[in-house]
C-alpha cells in the first residue's frame, strides 16, 4: 500500500496533471506536495482547497448528518450519502478533490490540478478514487 509521496507521484502520471497534494481539511495543512500549485504557493493552495473541502463536509445539504455518522455512513466512513469528490472547473483547468476514507475519522483529501486541454476528467476521477482507496496514512 503506497504512502503519500508514492501516491502523489502516481497521480502526476496522468496526462495534463500540473500539481497534486494531500491535505487535512480541518487544519488546511499540506501533508505532501508534488508538481506546481495554482498561484505558485502549495501551502496557500492546501489552505484554500481545504476551505472548499470543509464546506462540503460540514454541509447539511451535501453531506446530511441525519444519523448517518452514527450509522457508519457519514463522510469519514465513505458510506451512502457521503461526499466522495468535488470538481471545480475553470477556463483552463480542472481542480479535483477526493476525500480519503479510513477506518477512523479521516479529515484528509487528495487534490489534483489538471490542465483542461491535455487532461481527461473521467480518467482523473477514476485514478484519484483508486489512489485514495489505496493511500496509507501515517
Amino acid at each position: 500500500m503506497p504512502g503519500i509521496d508514492e501516491s502523489l507521484l502516481d497521480v502526476m502520471r496522468l496526462p495534463g496533471a500540473r500539481g497534486a497534494l494531500v491535505a487535512d481539511w480541518v487544519s488546511g495543512l499540506a501533508l505532501g506536495v508534488v508538481g506546481e500549485a495554482p498561484g505558485g504557493d502549495a501551502e496557500a493552495a492546501a489552505a484554500e482547497t481545504a476551505e472548499l473541502a470543509r464546506l462540503a463536509m460540514e454541509s447539511g445539504t451535501l453531506a446530511p448528518a441525519d444519523g448517518a455518522a452514527a450509522a457508519g455512513t457519514g463522510p469519514a466512513s465513505g458510506g451512502e450519502g457521503a461526499v466522495q469528490d468535488l470538481i471545480l472547473t475553470t477556463a483552463d483547468a480542472y481542480h479535483l478533490l477526493r476525500f480519503v476514507v479510513t477506518g477512523f475519522d479521516s479529515t484528509v483529501f487528495l487534490y489534483l490540478w489538471l490542465d483542461r486541454a491535455d487532461g481527461n476528467l473521467a480518467l482523473a476521477r477514476i485514478r484519484l478514487a483508486g489512489t485514495a482507496d489505496r493511500l496509507v496514512l501515517g
